[in-house]
C-alpha cells in the first residue's frame, strides 16, 4: 500500500460548542527535545474543522473590534482594538505562543450574559497580542475586567517556549464585570493534563513567580457561601466546580489515563476515577520517561486500551472492537440511568493539534502546531509553523461547513475515511494505521532537514526562510489530504459490500487473465458467532 499512498507525501519531503475537549501538557525538561509540548482537541458536535489564521496588522488609535462568540457566531459587542497585533495560525502566534482550553462549566449562576467576551475570543484574541504565556494571561485576564465574561468556566492552558500555565476562571454572574480566576505554572520537569474539569485545587498564594490570581478568588467565593475555610485550605475547584459522576468519569478519568501512560501513579489514582475516594489527583506529576511530540499525538489517540476502562472489549465495542460509543453519554434502561467511557480519542473532534515550542531556535523555525482534522485517532498530523500566514487549501472551508461535504475539505476527508471504518474498526484499522502511520514518519524525519534549510535562509533572508516555512506547511497539508482521499478510495474498494479483495505489493491482486482475484469473505469473529447462537438458539441450526 506503501506504493499507492506516499509519492506525495515523499515528494513533500524534499454551530459550535467545543465542550468535551482535552489539553495534555509536557514541561520543557520532560520532554525529550526541550520543548514544551501542548496538545488540544476541540471535541463537539456541530464544530467545523479548519484552521483559523489571524494575520499581523496594524491599527490606527481608536479601532474598534467586533467580537462573535466562538460556540454560535452571535455578535457579543465591540472591544477596542490593539494597535499591533501578530500573525496567530491555528491556536499558535509567530512567537510561539500556545493558548488551548477546556470547559468545565461550573457553577451555572456564574455566567455573566452580559458580558462582551467569550472563551473563544479570549483565545484568538489574547494570542493576536502576546508575546509570551505571562503576556497572553495578562491580556487575557483584562479583557475580561474590562469588558465582562460571558461563559461558562474554562480551564485555559497557556504556553511558550519556557513556560506552560493553566489558569482557570469563571464569571462572577449577570451583569457582575470581570471574572474570578487562578493561574499556575506546570514546573518544567512536570506533565499535565486537564479535560472539562477543573484542576487547580489549593495554591500557593506567596509563590509570585508561579502562582496569580485575582484579588478576590477567596474572598468572591466567601461571599457566595462556597467557601468558609481557612485561606490556605481554599480549593478553586472545590468551590467553583464541584466534583460530580460526570467531572470525575467524563473528565478526570481522561487526565488519569495520560498520568497512567507516562507516570508510576496510575494505580494510586484509580479508586478516585472509579469514586471509591474523593482525594483529587496532582495537577502535575514527574513522568517516568521524558515525552517526545510523537507520544503526546499517540496519547492523544487513547481509547483506554489496556486498562480497566478499556472501550474495545465489552458488549458495547461490537464485533469488530470499535473503541467509539455514540452520544450522548448516558442513556436510560428501565428506568435505570448508565453511561459510556469517554476517553481522550472521540469521533466528534473537530480539530486537534499538538504544539511543540522551542527556545534554541528563532521563533518561526522553533514553533510547530502538528495540526490534523477531525479524530486525532483518525487523522494525520501534519508540521505548520508558526510562521505560516496562507491556510493550506484543504485546511480552509472552501464552501464547505458542518452541513455542507466537500470532496476539497480535509474535515470531509478524514470524517470520510473514519465513518468507513468505525462500523468494522478491527477489520479495516490497520489499513489506516499503514497510512497514517507512514505519512507521520515521513513528516518527522524530514524536520530535521527542513530545519536545517530554514535555519540557513534565516541567516540570509527572514522573510524567505519564513516563505519557505510556510510552503513547505501548505505542502505538508496537501500530501496527507492527498493520501487520506486516496486511502479512502482503496478502502471502498478493499471491503464493498462486506467481502475482502486480495492486495499483494501496494495492489489489488488479478488472476493470470487480468480478472479480480477471487475475494476472501471474513465472516463474524468466533466470539461473536457463539453469543449469536446463545441468542437465537437452534433457530439456525442445520438439520439434516
Amino acid at each position: 500500500m506503501k506504493r499507492i499512498f506516499l509519492c506525495a507525501a515523499l515528494a513533500v519531503a524534499a454551530f459550535v460548542q467545543t465542550d468535551a475537549c482535552t489539553n495534555l501538557i509536557v514541561g520543557k525538561n520532560a520532554s525529550t527535545d526541550g520543548s514544551t509540548i501542548v496538545s488540544y482537541s476541540a471535541d463537539s458536535y456541530g464544530l467545523f474543522g479548519e484552521l483559523y489564521h489571524y494575520p499581523a496588522a496594524t491599527y490606527a488609535k481608536g479601532t474598534m473590534l467586533d467580537v462573535y462568540e466562538w460556540d454560535t457566531g452571535k455578535f457579543l459587542g465591540q472591544i477596542e482594538q490593539a494597535r499591533q497585533t501578530y500573525n496567530v495560525i491555528g491556536n499558535i502566534n509567530e512567537f510561539q505562543v500556545t493558548i488551548a482550553e477546556t470547559t468545565f462549566g461550573g457553577r451555572p449562576e456564574l455566567v455573566d450574559t452580559l458580558g462582551i467576551v467569550d472563551y473563544g475570543s479570549l483565545m484568538y484574541i489574547g494570542l493576536q497580542r502576546a508575546r509570551t504565556a505571562r503576556e497572553a494571561i495578562r491580556i487575557m485576564t483584562d479583557l475580561v475586567q474590562q469588558y465582562g465574561y460571558c461563559s461558562g468556566g474554562e480551564s485555559f492552558t497557556v504556553a511558550d517556549p519556557n513556560e506552560i500555565w493553566i489558569m482557570e476562571m469563571i464569571g462572577k454572574g449577570p451583569g457582575v464585570r470581570g471574572a474570578v480566576w487562578v493561574a499556575v505554572r506546570i514546573p518544567d520537569d512536570c506533565i499535565s493534563a486537564h479535560a472539562n474539569q477543573a484542576r487547580i485545587h489549593q495554591f500557593d498564594m506567596n509563590d509570585k513567580e508561579n502562582c496569580m490570581y485575582s484579588s478576590d478568588v477567596i474572598s468572591f467565593a466567601r461571599e457566595k457561601g462556597y467557601f468558609t475555610g481557612v485561606n490556605k485550605d481554599f480549593s478553586f475547584a472545590a468551590a467553583y466546580a464541584p466534583l460530580d459522576f460526570g467531572a470525575r468519569r467524563y473528565c478526570e478519568a481522561r487526565v488519569w489515563s495520560y498520568f497512567n501512560m507516562f507516570t508510576d501513579r496510575g494505580d494510586d489514582f484509580l479508586p478516585y476515577v472509579l469514586g471509591e475516594t474523593d482525594e483529587p489527583m496532582p495537577l502535575f506529576l514527574k513522568p517516568a520517561r521524558k515525552l517526545s511530540v510523537q507520544d503526546v499525538q499517540q496519547a492523544m489517540r487513547d481509547h483506554y486500551e489496556g486498562t480497566p476502562l478499556d472501550l474495545s472489549r465489552d458488549f458495547g465495542a461490537g464485533m469488530y472492537h470499535t473503541p467509539y460509543r455514540l452520544s450522548p453519554l448516558s442513556f436510560q434502561v428501565d428506568g435505570e440511568e448508565y453511561f459510556h467511557e469517554r476517553p481522550i480519542s472521540t469521533q466528534q473532534s473537530a480539530f486537534v493539534f499538538v504544539s511543540q515550542m522551542r527556545a534554541d531556535r528563532a521563533d518561526a523555525i522553533g514553533g510547530v502546531l502538528w495540526f490534523g482534522l477531525d479524530d486525532a485517532n483518525m487523522t494525520v498530523f501534519t508540521p505548520i509553523y508558526c510562521c505560516t500566514d496562507k491556510v493550506p487549501y484543504c485546511y480552509a472551508p472552501n464552501g464547505a461547513d458542518y452541513l455542507t461535504f466537500s470532496w476539497d475539505s480535509s474535515f470531509w476527508i478524514f470524517n470520510w475515511v473514519a465513518n468507513m471504518v468505525y462500523p468494522r474498526y478491527s477489520l479495516m484499522i490497520g489499513d489506516v494505521r499503514e497510512v497514517q502511520e507512514e505519512l507521520e514518519k515521513t513528516f518527522r524525519d524530514a524536520q530535521a532537514g527542513i530545519e536545517l534549510t530554514a535555519a540557513r535562509l534565516w541567516e540570509k533572508d527572514q522573510q524567505e526562510a519564513k516563505a519557505f516555512l510556510a510552503t513547505y506547511s501548505n505542502l505538508t497539508a496537501q500530501a496527507a489530504f492527498d493520501a487520506w482521499k486516496r486511502l479512502g478510495e482503496f478502502l471502498i474498494v478493499k471491503y464493498n459490500d462486506g467481502v475482502v479483495k486480495r492486495v499483494k505489493n501496494g495492489r489489488f491482486e488479478r488472476n493470470s487473465i487480468g480478472q479480480p482475484a477471487p475475494v476472501i469473505r471474513p465472516g463474524y469473529p468466533e466470539e461473536f458467532l457463539r453469543e449469536y447462537i446463545h441468542q437465537t438458539g437452534d433457530r439456525y441450526k442445520v438439520n439434516e
